[in-house]
């Protein structure tokens, strides 16, 4: 379980396959930290880790996960959101984040609002997908608050802390992110689909 701060940024080093496997090699001062088997959040994936080398550590992305998830867009020289798990002491500055990435949406608009950074993000339309406004929502791994909603969209707004010390400061206009939509929005319509169908 996650909380959607961001710890740091990762550099991806190198990337190789094996089979239908991604192996990618990232690089932080935080390498010296992690340990083999550990679960971080990648842009919002929770991968394991394989192998630690300071500063350099390696996770496997399998096809499922690449099919999920922008990281079939990966490249060398990109930079990742990571944040290891919760322990139980923390507090929850965010909100619950399960680290299993629903759908990649699109960034339509990037908009200077005059002291934040406004994106409008399309996905596409599941009754799971679920926004509302002041909901939440993980965009690459970070908690952010809905402004706007629509049924295949919506629209947040990034604070300069946010922008400066994540890699929302290197989106560009149509780049995919991994999203993750709140977990509580997706029981509640999973119980009403389910008294649907009885009645």
């Amino acid at each position: 379980m996650f909380s959607g701060i961001i710890e740091q940024m990762a550099m991806v080093n190198n990337i190789q396959f094996q089979d239908n496997n991604m192996i990618l090699t990232l690089e932080t001062n935080m390498a010296n930290e992690l340990y083999i088997d550990q679960s971080i959040a990648h842009n919002g994936a929770c991968l394991t880790v394989t192998k630690v080398e300071p500063p350099y550590y390696q996770v496997v992305l399998i096809e499922e996960t690449l099919s999920k998830t922008n990281f079939r867009f990966v490249k060398k020289g990109d930079y990742i959101n990571i944040e290891r798990s919760l322990m139980l002491s923390s507090r929850l500055d965010g909100h619950f984040v399960t680290g299993h990435v629903d759908s990649i949406g699109k960034i339509e608009q990037i908009n200077n609002k005059n002291g934040s950074t406004e994106l409008i993000v399309s996905h596409p339309q599941n009754p799971y997908f679920i926004t509302v406004p002041k909901g939440s929502i993980t965009i690459n791994g970070i908690s952010l608050t809905v402004v706007d909603s629509t049924s295949c969209s919506f629209s947040v707004h990034i604070i300069p802390y946010t922008l400066e010390n994540t890699n929302i400061k290197f989106l560009k206009e149509g780049d995919a992110v991994n999203l993750e939509f709140d977990i509580l929005a997706k029981y509640i319509q999973k119980i009403i689909s389910q008294q649907n169908i009885k009645n």
